[in-house]
């Protein structure tokens, strides 16, 4: 490898991406450590090229990473885009593919063939077990805010319709409090996963816009030890999940509950922060779709036409709703790993993360096929 360690800041492909894995505050800073920083130009990106060069580092033509060096590490939030070409490159970024999500063993497959790495960045985790960097609290916030304006949509027989970024959260704050009227108090809201950065960050948001305490209700393992399906959610306006699965448990709600209580329903809108939405483990299996920026909601089946409506925002990437406040804030809590990524075949967060790869791209090779295959082709 070069004596000189470097990092290759990719633009991010996934449609209405605005955040970066890199910020120029925190590019700076490894560049005064002794890094080397590439960052590729992008239009969309909300931190302009000219904030990048003005801290020294050096611009690259736009999705160029595939003829990076193999050696420069190359940095990136969302998942790359549909391939079979294999990759020899080592990536951060996240990968959505480490808990069986639709695709994942052909997203490790292009690993496989071109002998390349990824570190997870949502499998960083510091000595104690927790991630060194998550965009939690923002996807909580702009997911309840969504919640918020979707359902200020729905209470006008409206849709919701294109979400764009906010330049700030004031801004957001003061845009969901004017589409709810002014305020959004006399809506009620059901948190689960309340404790976590993302449930904190949702209950935030909802306190802002002007919700009473007592209609934001705040559940986290404690409450929903005893298992599902929870009639309680059907009772308020907005759903927040903001849980961290990691194995089956039982579904929060259904198709059956909603459709037994009828017209007695009073839930409008259901927000998937955690969008597990191709995770055969989703306990919240009344949707199969993720949406996006341009079209927030999907309906859900409600049973009778006579029934209120219900939707889903399940956008998997809504931090970008704030996407300058989230970068910055990913990035600075990314820092000190990132600079202990020189020695990261002793640092233990990249130990252990290296060690989590190698064992999905076997569990990969198997659901491929790929060892037989490889050893065929050796004989």
């Amino acid at each position: 490898m070069s004596s000189q360690p470097s990092f290759w800041l990719r633009c991010e492909k996934k449609p209405f991406e605005k955040r970066a894995a890199l910020s120029p505050n925190n590019a700076k800073k490894l560049i005064d450590a002794g890094f080397k920083i590439y960052v590729e130009r992008d239009t969309e990106r909300i931190f302009s090229d000219s904030e990048y060069e003005a801290v020294g580092c050096e611009m690259v033509a736009n999705n160029s990473w595939p003829t990076a060096p193999i050696d420069v590490p190359i940095l990136g939030l969302k998942e790359l885009e549909e391939s079979t070409t294999p990759i020899p490159h080592t990536h951060i970024q996240f990968a959505h593919c480490y808990k069986q999500q639709g695709g994942w063993s052909k997203v490790l497959e292009r690993f496989w063939h071109g002998k390349g790495t990824l570190y997870d960045l949502e499998f960083l985790n510091d000595a104690s077990g927790r991630r060194v960097a998550a965009f939690g609290f923002h996807a909580g916030f702009a997911g309840a805010a969504a919640g918020a304006l979707a359902l200020a949509a729905q209470k006008k027989g409206e849709k919701l319709g294109l979400l764009t970024p906010y330049p700030n959260e004031t801004a957001m704050v003061d845009g969901v409090k004017k589409a709810l009227g002014g305020s959004g108090k006399g809506s009620k809201a059901l948190v689960i996963g309340a404790l976590g950065r993302c449930g904190r960050g949702a209950v935030d948001l909802l306190r802002k816009i002007g919700l009473d305490e007592v209609d934001i209700i705040k559940w986290d393992m404690a409450e929903t030890a005893k298992g599902g399906p929870f009639p309680e959610i059907l009772d308020v306006d907005i759903f927040v999940n903001c849980i961290y699965l990691s194995s089956k448990i039982p579904s929060f709600m259904t198709h059956e509950t909603i459709k037994a209580a009828g017209k007695n329903r009073r839930l409008a809108v259901v927000v998937d922060v955690s969008c597990d939405t191709t995770n055969p483990f989703n306990p919240i299996p009344i949707y199969n779709i993720n949406t996006t920026f341009d079209a927030p909601t999907v309906a859900v089946d409600v049973g009778s036409p006579e029934n209120p409506p219900m939707s889903v925002v399940s956008i998997d990437h809504l931090p970008t709703l704030l996407p300058r406040e989230a970068s910055e804030q990913f990035t600075t809590d990314l820092l000190p790993t990132l600079l202990q990524f020189p020695n990261r075949d002793s640092a233990q967060t990249w130990v252990e993360a290296k060690q989590l790869f190698d064992k999905k791209l076997g569990e990969a090779a198997r659901a491929e096929n790929l060892v037989a295959t490889a050893k065929l082709t050796q004989e």
